[in-house]
């Protein structure tokens, strides 16, 4: 429930109302960091930029550890996204002489087994918590707390 001007900014790029949700997850398939609240227009970069320069709630990614990222993030520091223009996608390495044939491809094949838990949790979360399959009329602001309360239950839920 975005109102006025304000609608334009919250528009994504198939032209519908949202916001940006930055997550964080261990192989667990628990969030270990979630920010919500930037706008649906706003690029994956520029968010996660705002995370690691908070002076609260600051993304801060361990010493010697590296953060598996989507190709909507820069190459940066401690993210690692996979390499462009090579085979990426888990069903484009499945029969047939489909095996990677060069380092990059072996990376990528690697990297989407590893992201695909993302997918996973974002699957158990949405039915898990049924409200995110609509969109409900509720201000802005509480839906973005409504993200919070949810994965901070998601976890709750996970450990128990």
């Amino acid at each position: 429930m975005v109102v006025g001007n304000e609608a334009v900014s919250y528009r994504n790029r198939k032209g519908i109302l949202s916001h940006n949700v930055l997550a964080a997850c261990n192989f667990d398939l628990q969030f270990i960091y979630v920010l919500t609240g930037w706008e649906g227009s706003a690029h994956d970069a520029k968010v996660l930029s705002d995370a690691l320069t908070r002076s609260n709630n600051k993304f801060e990614v361990p010493e010697g550890k590296f953060y598996l990222a989507d190709c909507g993030y820069a190459n940066r520091k401690k993210f690692l996204t996979p390499f462009r223009s090579t085979r990426y996608h888990l069903k484009e390495f499945t029969g047939g002489d489909s095996d990677p044939r060069n380092k990059e491809e072996m990376f990528n094949h690697r990297h989407a087994c590893l992201r695909n838990v993302i997918e996973r949790i974002f699957g158990i979360f949405k039915s898990r918590f049924l409200i995110f399959k609509s969109a409900p009329s509720f201000p802005y602001k509480t839906q973005a707390e409504l993200v919070l309360a949810c994965a901070a239950l998601h976890n709750y839920l996970r450990q128990n």
